[in-house]
């Protein structure tokens, strides 16, 4: 039954300050205060989607939450950490009136509310308190405040807590900025494919010589095949491809077209190819690894490397920018998530994952984005894969 309370949480979710969250990969260390007003507004996408959801008043068992509950706790954690802030920039160390989510969630009977309400009361609240983060400057950022309990706080940490609640039941609802993406993906296969059809001569010209240094027989694991033009110019050039993408619906397309495919999350599954376990000779991953999260990143580049023979190549194109956005322009109409890097950060990333980059090119596509385009050779060094 949808009403039935849950168990409380009783547990002290501080730690998330100093590690890494491993359920939905929040890493506090990554966020700065200063983003704290547009990452708390990039979460409003995933509530959105969430509440127009068919099952938004679903549980997906009796003892959890909701996407509808989940989203009204998060409503009122906006309005909450608002107060709080507040308090810490008008009085010195104030001491934080306690809050029992459990108990509010059953006094206001989350589970009946309408979700046409809650969603825009939700996105007020996240205006309200991102407009708050925004306002805070200099050492007003180290102003104390605590719970009753003892745990201290500033608004910096206390923004990354806040930040990493609502980031948190985004994955526990499935509407995190991954699983959007990937659905957005899921549902627009078609269009995809007839949209990305036509191949620009550059990205021709970038296989065509990849192609070349590997020489023909080379095997090339390819992350993010989407619709698979990219494998059909790779294999024409004599290379031997195994095409992966996180999507199942490009999966099931490529099958459909004869192709063997295989599901796979780089950051994630294993990457060894089960029918040729020896390690691949490059990786081909064009226009994918923007949708991964930043602090994400490292890892997954690690990971291709340990799946890499010394001397393989590694090509990976990424936007080029500041920051993280959602995105419903190109191909795709449903909302995406992109993550954007500049040329000193991604160079060091890969030089710490055990790449040497061969080429850096920043190149601008048919619309006038920027692109940042790398091709990499594997180390001879010994690099393992991270725990």
């Amino acid at each position: 039954m949808a009403g039935v309370p849950i168990e409380p949480d009783t547990k002290d979710w501080t730690w998330v300050l100093r590690e890494r969250c491993p359920d939905c990969g929040f890493e506090a260390g990554s966020v700065t205060p200063a983003d704290l007003p547009r990452l708390i507004r990039d979460t409003v996408p995933g509530w959105e989607a969430a509440l127009a959801s068919v099952d938004a008043r679903v549980r997906p068992a009796d003892n959890v939450w909701s996407p509808l509950e989940y989203a009204c706790h998060v409503r009122d954690v906006h309005v909450l950490f608002d107060e709080r802030l507040r308090l810490m920039l008008t009085d010195d160390d104030p001491v934080f009136a306690n809050w029992d989510q459990d108990e509010t969630a059953v006094a206001d009977d989350y589970a009946s509310q309408e979700p046409a309400e809650v969603l825009p009361a939700l996105v007020a609240a996240a205006e309200a308190v991102a407009a708050t983060y925004a306002g805070i400057s200099g050492d007003q950022w180290d102003r104390p405040g605590r719970r009753s309990e003892g745990s201290v706080f500033t608004p910096a940490s206390l923004g990354r807590y806040h930040l990493h609640d609502v980031v948190h039941h985004l994955h526990d609802v499935g509407f995190d900025p991954r699983s959007m993406t990937v659905s957005a993906y899921d549902g627009n296969v078609a269009d995809y494919r007839e949209g990305t059809r036509l191949m620009p001569d550059p990205a021709r010209v970038a296989i065509e010589r990849f192609a070349a240094v590997l020489g023909a027989g080379a095997r090339v694991l390819e992350i993010g095949s989407g619709p698979g033009h990219d494998a059909l110019v790779l294999e024409a050039a004599g290379l031997r491809v195994r095409r992966t993408d996180v999507t199942p619906g490009f999966v099931r397309m490529l099958r459909g077209d004869g192709h063997r495919a295989d599901v796979l999350d780089p950051l994630t599954d294993d990457l060894t190819d089960p029918d040729d376990p020896a390690p691949y000779d490059g990786v081909w991953a064009s226009a994918c690894l923007l949708h991964v999260a930043r602090p994400d990143l490292p890892t997954v580049l690690s990971r291709l490397a340990a799946a890499t023979r010394p001397g393989g190549l590694f090509q990976l194109s990424l936007k080029e920018g500041d920051g993280e956005s959602w995105s419903t322009h190109g191909n795709v109409a449903a909302p995406r998530f992109f993550t954007f890097w500049r040329e000193g950060p991604l160079r060091e990333a890969l030089a710490a994952a055990g790449w040497r980059v061969l080429t850096l090119s920043h190149e601008d596509d048919q619309r006038d984005q920027p692109w940042l385009d790398v091709v990499a050779e594997r180390d001879e060094g010994v690099v393992e894969e991270p725990a």
